[in-house]
């Protein structure tokens, strides 16, 4: 996907991911169900730049990895079926009350 490489782009999907989590919140979503979503705004994502966009938005404390009791071990469990919470900070940063220069909200 060429569009991927350029950085607006990422920081436009980052931002996208934190609305749409924004809508649920405090509720969780399973990653799968994120990328069905965001398909109808990104036709061309991909499931492998979803799955880095979520592990940097959870590094960033913005998104939560939520572990259901039914996960006998969550290391195992595939990253599509993993359930994922905004944060207070990525509610802020949802809210441009926070501005973070890796994300175009």
């Amino acid at each position: 996907m060429s569009q991927r490489t350029s950085a607006s782009r990422i920081k436009q999907i980052r931002g996208e991911i934190l609305v749409a989590m924004k809508m649920l919140y405090p509720a969780a979503i399973q990653a799968d169900q994120l990328l069905r979503s965001l398909l109808a705004i990104f036709p061309h994502l991909e499931w492998d730049y979803l799955r880095k966009d979520l592990s940097y938005l959870t590094e960033k404390g913005y998104l939560k990895r939520v572990v259901w009791e039914q996960e006998v071990d969550p290391a195992l469990t595939p990253w599509r079926k993993r359930y994922f919470r905004l944060t207070a900070s990525g509610v802020e940063v949802a809210d441009r009350c926070v501005q973070d220069p890796a994300l175009e909200v």
